[in-house]
């Protein structure tokens, strides 16, 4: 019987094939006490199977094939810095020894106290770093129970008979089914996962968790392979073996399709792939609208090693380098000058000339860094001591990042960016430490090289003073996520408000409206570098705003380039000021 299952489309095309159903990532634990006398012994365990489960990634990292994409290598380095991370080691220690629980409850328990501080981070990317640490401490117990990866070996998946009916037969290698394409279906995927999935020729995957910027949703995006996640019923509902049919343009997975689907869908899959190669040959091609208009296409990267991937993807520049994942996870032990100038010249050498706009590090509140703070220190994460406000109290910190970004600049293009600005006094505050980081490098006799000054207008506060940050500012980017949350109060985190989370709603069209033609009319430039920015739905309205300038996910920015290429600025332009004056500017942007 043919029945749809839905989840996020997180990344698009199509892929039909067997399903391989593998077992959910949530492992039994048997939880008993230990003797006082057991205690040593058992701690021994734990940093033994935690000990063994680093040697394992850091192998897999030196086997890691060329052709492997950039993001598994990060991924895999977020995976052990949480298995060094000695705060988590001591916690367990503190189970164990002061409890007397078992090692694995030890490492459990730990587990669902950390996951609460992650559940109740504002930003949705760190939030979902959460399924990180749930599968790095998952691989430490299946050590502890001699157990391998959840991933299927090649010799253990499923025949299907010539017909394609009927169940399992003998299991098969890979290399024998170059025509019978197989699905992946899990509870959720691990960067580690992930290598092998590459591996082992899935044509795409489902997971039951997840979301559109969890790690699995990243690396199918930098892999190009459809996928779909968060479909919750999808690990009980599906058998081995199945058709399945995943539909990553609209979040849809079918279960047994009819033949009538089936054909269908092998149609758009053929035309998907010919969009695909049409689409890769405007790589080079610029982004010029019909009527001339020069568009910029910035990538947005979170690695330093991320800028060759932006600039094969046709970027011409970085909108948004995400610092702050240079500092996650590293039990309180930031990073110093001389390891951030390292990064931050690895990601400048990447782009090859090409500009890079450094975010200056936005944590804070719900990330705090690893410092402890009181439980109920925090109110409200997301209006607390978070990016420019926690860099300002902490000067030190401050400067130091602001030292390694100016030596940067010395070997090329940075932009420097300022996060979550909504004061005068905090713009003046910023730029007398970017002097006085200047200063400092001067009395030292160290090199630093010029830095364009932006600032993310992201608070509904900013966007409605734009003129007094044109004053200081050489450039602004428009931080649609956190500007849609703060104009409507609405957490994403929150599933019971969620569905007002709405990019098109008048009130934030119209401060977006607002900033660009302010730029505009200054002769300065803005970009959006929110999800709206790689949103081609989207796109011919920024157009007709006036806005010239996206920065987006790499994946993105073939399929914004087309719409851009096929629009005209002089037809848009009245169009946008129409679906600004409407009270339903949905209805208006039509297909």
């Amino acid at each position: 019987m043919t029945f749809a299952i839905h989840g996020l489309a997180v990344s698009r095309g199509i892929a039909i094939g067997r399903a391989v159903v593998v077992a959910s990532s949530r492992m039994e634990v048997v939880h008993y006490f230990i003797r006082p006398d057991q205690v040593d012994a058992e701690i021994d365990r734990a940093r033994s199977a935690r000990n063994a489960v680093i040697d394992e990634l850091r192998r897999l990292q030196d086997e890691m094939p060329q052709d492997a994409p950039g993001e598994l290598d990060a991924l895999l380095d977020v995976h052990l810095l949480l298995l060094q991370d000695e705060a988590l080691a001591a916690a367990i220690k503190h189970w164990i020894s002061d409890r007397l629980y078992n090692a694995e409850w030890a490492l459990t328990t730990q587990l669902e106290v950390v996951s609460r501080q992650f559940d109740e981070m504002e930003d949705e990317y760190l939030r979902e770093r959460k399924a990180d640490l749930e599968q790095v401490v998952e691989r430490i117990l299946r050590y502890m129970k001699g157990m391998a990866s959840p991933v299927p070996a090649p010799a253990a998946l499923p025949r299907a008979d010539a017909t394609g009916e009927g169940a399992p037969q003998q299991p098969l290698l890979l290399d024998e089914v170059t025509d019978v394409p197989l699905v992946l279906v899990a509870q959720d995927l691990s960067p580690v996962d992930m290598l092998q999935f590459k591996s082992r020729l899935f044509a795409g995957f489902i997971t039951a968790v997840g979301g559109r910027t969890s790690h699995t949703a990243i690396v199918a995006r930098s892999m190009d392979i459809p996928a779909v996640v968060g479909a919750r019923a999808a690990s009980q509902l599906i058998r081995q073996d199945d058709w399945i049919i995943i539909d990553g343009n609209a979040g849809v997975v079918i279960v047994d399709p009819s033949p009538i689907i089936l054909a269908e869908y092998g149609f758009r899959q053929r035309q998907n792939e010919l969009e695909r190669e049409r689409l890769s040959r405007l790589r080079h091609t610029p982004a010029l609208t019909l009527d001339g208009e020069r568009i910029e296409l910035l990538a947005n990267i979170e690695q330093p090693g991320d800028g060759p991937a932006a600039v094969h993807a046709g970027a011409v520049g970085v909108g948004l380098f995400r610092t702050e994942f240079l500092f996650m996870g590293r039990g309180g032990n930031l990073p110093g000058e001389e390891e951030q100038y390292r990064a931050y010249r690895e990601a400048v050498d990447g782009m090859q000339g090409m500009p890079v706009t450094i975010r200056t590090l936005d944590v804070g509140a719900d990330k705090p860094l690893d410092k402890a703070q009181p439980k109920d220190y925090y109110l409200n994460p997301a209006l607390g001591l978070r990016a420019i406000r926690w860099s300002l109290a902490d000067p030190a910190m401050f400067r130091t990042q602001l030292r390694a970004i100016l030596r940067a600049a010395a070997h090329g293009q940075i932009h420097l960016l300022f996060p979550m600005l909504a004061h005068q006094s905090e713009i003046e505050q910023t730029l007398a430490q970017v002097r006085l980081a200047q200063s400092e490098l001067d009395a030292r006799g160290v090199a630093h090289g010029p830095v364009k000054l932006g600032a993310m207008i992201e608070v509904p506060a900013a966007a409605l003073i734009v003129r007094t940050f044109l004053r200081y500012f050489d450039f602004l980017s428009i931080g649609t996520n956190d500007l849609i949350q703060y104009t409507l109060a609405i957490d994403r985190a929150d599933e019971t408000v969620a569905h007002l989370y709405d990019p098109l709603h008048p009130a934030v069209l119209k401060l977006v409206a607002d900033v660009i033609a302010e730029g505009r009319a200054q002769g300065k430039s803005v970009c959006v570098c929110g999800e709206t920015a790689g949103d081609v739905g989207m796109t011919r309205l920024l157009l007709g705003l006036g806005l010239r300038s996206f920065s987006m996910h790499p994946a993105q920015i073939l399929v914004v380039k087309q719409e851009i290429l096929r629009a005209d600025t002089r037809k848009l332009t009245a169009w946008a000021q129409e679906v600004l004056r409407s009270d339903s500017p949905a209805a208006l942007l039509g297909p």
